[in-house]
C-alpha cells in the first residue's frame, strides 16, 4: 500500500505538469478553435530562459520574468503563425505554421544554449520529506501547488477582469462577441499569450526535477495534447482530471509492468475516449443548426 501511495503521489506531480500544458491548449481552442503545436518549445524556452536568469536574480524573482517572456512569445506565435492563416480562412494553415515556428524556436534554443541537457538548480531541498506516510520531493509539492495556482489565477482573471470576461464571451460565441463591440482578434492574441505563458511557467516548474534542454518539451507537449483530448478541449476541469489520470497511469504501469510500456495506458485511454466520447470526458457536444 505504501508503494502504491508513493506511485500515486509521483503520478500526481507528473499529471499536473501535463494539465498545466493542456490548459494552454484549452485556452486557445476556446477562443479561436486553433491550437499552438509549439507548446513544447514554449515550455523549453521558458525553462532555458529561466536557467539563464537564475544566477542573477534567483529562482523566485526569475518566475515573473519568465511569465513576461512566455506572454510575449505567445503573441508572436499568434501574430506570425495563426492570424494570417485564420484571415485567409485556411483550415490547416495554422497547424503547419505553429509547427514551423516550434521548429524554429527549437533551433534557436539549440544554437543559443547548446544541444546538451543542462541541470536546473532546485530552489528547494532535494531530500524527500514524509507527507502522510509517503515520501515526496519538496519540488514535487511545488509543481502541484504551482500548477493549481496558475490555473486558478487564470480562472479568476477570466471571471473578474474586463479582458477576462471578453475571453469568456469570445469563447461562448465569437461572432456575437464581435457584434457586441469586443475586439475578438485581440482576445485571441491574449489567449495565445496566456497559453504560452502557462507553458513557460510549467517549464520552470518541471526543470528542477528533470534535465533542461531544447527538446525537453516535445514529449511533454504531446502527452499534454492527449490529456486535453481525454479531458475535453473546452473544459478546464477536464484537463486537470485527464492529467491526473494519465500521470498516475504512467507511474503505475512503469513500476508494475515495465518502464518500456508506461506510455501505452495513455494511448489506450485516448483511443477509448475518442471512440466512445470524441468531445472528451468533460466536453460538451454542440449541435450546429444550418
Amino acid at each position: 500500500m505504501e508503494i502504491l501511495l508513493q506511485l500515486i503521489a509521483s503520478g500526481v506531480a507528473v499529471g499536473m505538469i501535463y494539465a498545466a500544458i493542456a490548459f494552454g491548449y484549452q485556452l486557445t481552442f476556446a477562443t479561436s478553435k486553433t491550437l499552438n503545436f509549439g507548446q513544447g518549445e514554449a515550455l523549453a524556452l521558458g525553462a532555458l530562459f529561466g536557467l539563464t536568469l537564475v544566477p542573477f536574480v534567483g529562482y523566485w524573482l526569475m518566475i515573473p520574468l519568465v511569465l513576461v517572456f512566455g506572454f510575449a512569445l505567445g503573441a508572436v506565435v499568434e501574430r506570425l503563425g495563426v492570424r494570417p492563416a485564420v484571415k485567409i480562412k485556411s483550415e490547416y494553415g495554422w497547424i503547419m505554421a505553429t509547427i514551423a515556428l516550434g521548429i524554429i524556436f527549437k533551433n534557436v534554443a539549440e544554437n543559443v544554449w547548446g544541444r546538451d541537457d543542462l541541470k536546473f538548480p532546485s530552489p528547494l531541498p532535494e531530500t524527500a520529506i514524509q507527507v502522510g506516510g509517503v515520501r515526496v520531493l519538496p519540488m514535487e509539492l511545488l509543481i502541484v501547488a504551482g500548477a493549481l495556482l496558475m490555473m486558478l489565477a487564470v480562472e479568476i482573471f477570466n471571471r473578474k477582469s474586463i479582458w477576462g470576461k471578453a475571453v469568456v464571451a469570445t469563447s461562448n460565441d465569437i461572432d456575437a462577441a464581435g457584434l457586441m463591440g469586443i475586439n475578438t482578434q485581440k482576445v485571441i492574441t491574449l489567449s495565445y499569450s496566456i497559453s504560452a505563458m502557462t507553458a513557460a511557467f510549467a517549464g520552470v516548474l518541471v526543470a528542477p526535477v528533470t534535465l533542461t534542454g531544447a527538446t525537453m518539451g516535445s514529449v511533454l507537449a504531446l502527452k499534454a495534447f492527449a490529456v486535453a483530448i481525454i479531458g475535453g478541449l473546452e473544459s478546464g476541469l477536464g484537463v486537470i482530471v485527464g492529467g491526473l489520470i494519465l500521470g498516475v497511469a504512467e507511474t503505475l504501469t512503469g513500476f508494475y509492468i515495465s518502464t518500456g510500456y508506461k506510455d501505452v495506458p495513455g494511448l489506450i485511454l485516448l483511443l477509448v475516449v475518442l471512440s466512445i466520447r470524441p468531445v472528451g470526458l468533460f466536453g460538451k457536444a454542440v449541435i450546429k443548426k444550418v
